[in-house]
């Protein structure tokens, strides 16, 4: 049912959501449209090789609008290289796999819920801004949580993880 309603809205409405075909229709054939940002950005991770070019070094930032929002992996890899890009998404699967461990300590089932959708928001929008930034996913304009520049998706961010840390306290009550 909720593709019908999107591929209506779609349809009748293409000044709207025309964008949405143009990215797919990008990302799946790179010469129809203008696929200028997810090539540099691209570039620059192949540039910053496997240990960067220092900091303050890279130049997609200068050339690439918006880069400190959607492409923010891509100047931290030119910057700092592919090693520490490893290393920002093992502390996000290492507080994952931590909380994980809490989901199956847990006896309430809404805090057990709780716990796996709000890890899944954090993931799985990490998981699509990497994509993104290695062109195996569309542009989505996605912010990578906590590193990412924007004021409402850090504030998002924090507020996720304020509930999790609330939910994952001792609690020597129980």
């Amino acid at each position: 049912m909720f593709h019908n309603i999107f591929a209506f809205l779609i349809i009748n409405f293409p000044e709207k959501f025309g964008y949405i075909f143009l990215r797919i229709k990008t990302f799946i054939d790179p010469q129809k449209g203008d696929n200028f940002q997810s090539q540099k950005a691209l570039d620059a991770i192949k540039e910053g090789g496997l240990t960067g070019r220092g900091m303050g070094e890279g130049i997609l930032k200068d050339k690439v609008p918006e880069a400190h929002t959607d492409y923010i992996i891509a100047v931290i890899s030119e910057e700092f290289g592919v090693i520490f890009i490893l290393f920002i998404v093992i502390i996000f699967l290492f507080i994952g796999y931590k909380v994980l461990n809490k989901v199956f300590a847990e006896q309430d089932e809404f805090i057990k819920l709780s716990l796996i959708g709000l890890m899944s928001l954090l993931i799985i929008q990490i998981l699509i801004h990497i994509g993104v930034n290695i062109r195996l996913l569309p542009t989505t304009g996605m912010t990578l949580p906590f590193l990412s520049y924007g004021g409402s998706s850090l504030i998002g961010s924090s507020i996720l993880a304020g509930i999790i840390l609330n939910f994952t306290r001792k609690d020597t009550t129980r």
